[in-house]
């Protein structure tokens, strides 16, 4: 998730209005009914009888222009997805169903339902525990004797409350035991805990709350049932005569909903894409917050070595693969090291360059700050550069030096580029350039192996993290790629441990890409922890995998339609940074 991540104990995000409030509101109906639909003729299907199907928004087989969708059969008769067992979460007797259509010749868009559910689960409200250090935010989860300590002062004004411990799944280098949280009352319903909030308010803390089916913890078999709801679009290079490609719309700046990014595109299928600075108090809003590259240009810059998912597009290939990324400035002898591209110098959403402050290290979700940047920009940013005091050298489509600004805030060229300089940078870029001289901007990733990565035209970086599978096995890296935050137990426990929508991205050993949406935050789709994306990204097949961003960006499009169902209210759509695209052939 990215800025979209809803930590325990905190209210959902008010979405951004609907272009169509009537149609948007309709929309998750129109997919339960599909869903139910699908779901009887799947019962039928197993008992021997076959029934025609006709489902809202799709053509009978040879009567329209959208391709029939068959009805799904029980995963014990699956087919949908090549070689892919049941997948691997919650109880292993739970029943669970396919139902797949075929986009393209090479591309299959398979929706599956796992799980009844469990209606009578309770909602509950979970208090924030103070941390007691000036500056360190509040959690959900803290040592015992806190913990205890806030249940207590709660049940002096009359709150009945219970401590309970949370044991987290163990992942590749984080996980296990995350302390204690406060919990109080079990409720029917969401409106029903209102009161018990406003009296916690009352003794002096914070609460929300929380229907605990999205809890991630392995106890507790009444909270493995379900419902589970997952989209998965498969696209086989050997089959597919398309093209796999990114897109962030006209510029970096603007968001626009996968939807938009797809239809822009004539995409047959897209997913929401990477991380993206969600709030412009974090920098650019809408600016990839990691590595991205469009079209074969490097627009971002890596965060530490997180993992990503590398694109090539005409030949409808992928891989997961960690990279880092260096940028220089150079004029004849002498060389500047750049400390990013396309970003507003001094904020660092999630952080992982050099001198930031208070960590080089990937921290998610948190904003590093450095008084003293060099930062280049390309007319892919927006209308103009942040603005700001500095320097800020523009360059034309030669890099010949044709302006040195005292101050930072102009239309890049062209074809062109600009530089700004913060800080001691300033005087360090003002020895650099002269006007009328050539600089030399570079920018460029590496891989695991030091190598420059290679990119052409058709190649696309997309940023992601955690990694989730290495070479067919769990390697959920949450620590390494900044979920783990030392000074808040709560980023862990409310990003990675509770269920949230997720966006999954990966190949299978057969090289064929799978990215899959999972619905959460809602009672009928209780989402993923991050260790039940990286068992359900086994399950399905893949060998490398990894999280892309989640939460309220969490959506699907296949032929013209979400077929998720957001978590936003309603269902809308979230305006995202850039979305993966599955594109026709252009033959």
């Amino acid at each position: 998730m990215n800025d979209s991540s809803a930590p325990a104990a905190t209210a959902p995000e008010t979405p951004s209005a609907p272009d169509a409030p009537s149609a948007r509101a309709a929309a998750p109906l129109v997919r339960h009914l599909k869903r139910s639909a699908l779901a009887a003729a799947a019962t039928l299907a197993a008992g021997g009888i076959v029934l025609p199907l006709v489902l809202p928004g799709t053509a009978v087989a040879g009567s329209g222009s959208l391709p029939a969708v068959t009805s799904s059969l029980p995963a014990a008769n699956r087919g949908a997805l090549p070689d892919a067992p049941f997948l691997d979460l919650g109880a292993a007797s739970l029943s669970e169903t396919r139902t797949a259509r075929e986009l393209a010749p090479g591309v299959t868009h398979t929706a599956i339902a796992r799980g009844t559910g469990n209606e009578q689960l309770p909602w509950t409200v979970e208090v924030k525990l103070p941390s007691g250090v000036a500056g360190v935010a509040d959690a959900a989860v803290r040592d015992e004797d806190t913990a205890r300590r806030v249940a207590g002062e709660l049940a002096a004004s009359g709150i009945e409350a219970r401590v309970e411990r949370v044991v987290s799944e163990r992942l590749a280098d984080s996980g296990g035991d995350l302390g204690y949280r406060v919990r109080a009352g079990e409720f029917g319903s969401r409106e029903d805990g209102a009161g018990t909030v406003a009296r916690i308010k009352t003794a002096g803390y914070a609460s929300a709350v929380w229907y605990t089916g999205w809890d991630g913890d392995s106890a507790g078999a009444n909270q493995q049932q379900g419902p589970w709801n997952l989209e998965v679009l498969t696209i086989d290079p050997k089959e597919f005569d398309g093209e796999l490609a990114a897109a962030f719309g006209p510029d970096l700046e603007q968001r626009e909903t996968t939807s938009q990014l797809a239809a822009a595109a004539d995409a047959l299928a897209a997913v929401n894409g990477g991380f993206f600075v969600f709030n412009a108090s974090h920098g650019a809003e809408g600016d990839p917050a990691g590595a991205g590259a469009y079209n074969g240009k490097v627009l971002s810059e890596a965060v530490g070595d997180r993992p990503s998912l590398v694109i090539d597009g005409p030949k409808a290939r992928a891989a997961v693969e960690r990279l880092t990324w260096q940028g220089t400035v150079a004029a004849g002898g002498e060389e500047l090291a750049l400390d990013g591209i396309n970003r507003v110098p001094g904020l660092v959403r999630n952080c992982g360059g050099t001198d930031d402050q208070p960590t080089e290290a990937p921290k998610h979700d948190a904003t590093c700050t450095d008084a003293d940047e060099l930062v280049a920009f390309t007319a892919d940013f927006g209308s103009a550069t942040p603005s700001g005091p500095g320097l800020e050298v523009v360059l034309d489509a030669r890099g010949k030096v044709t302006a040195i600004n005292g101050s930072r805030g102009t239309a890049v060229p062209a074809g062109g580029r600009t530089v700004q300089a913060t800080g001691g940078d300033a005087d360090r870029l003002a020895k650099l350039a002269r006007s009328g001289t050539p600089l030399k901007v570079s920018s460029a990733f590496a891989g695991a192996d030091g190598k420059d990565l290679r990119l052409d035209k058709d190649s696309h970086v997309v940023n992601g993290g955690p990694l989730l599978l290495q070479d067919g096995e769990l390697m959920v890296t949450a620590e390494r790629d900044g979920m783990v935050h030392a000074d808040n137990p709560g980023m862990f426990y409310g990003w990675v441990h509770q269920r949230n929508p997720r966006t999954i991205a990966g190949v299978d050993a057969a090289g064929r890409l799978m990215l899959v949406t999972a619905d959460g935050r809602q009672t009928s789709a209780l989402g993923l922890s991050i260790h039940e994306a990286a068992a359900v990204a086994k399950s399905l097949g893949m060998v490398d995998a990894v999280n892309l961003d989640g939460g309220g960006s969490t959506t699907m499009v296949a032929d013209g339609e979400v077929v998720n169902v957001p978590s936003n209210d309603g269902g809308a759509q979230r305006a995202v940074g850039d979305a993966l695209l599955v594109l026709p052939s252009r033959k």
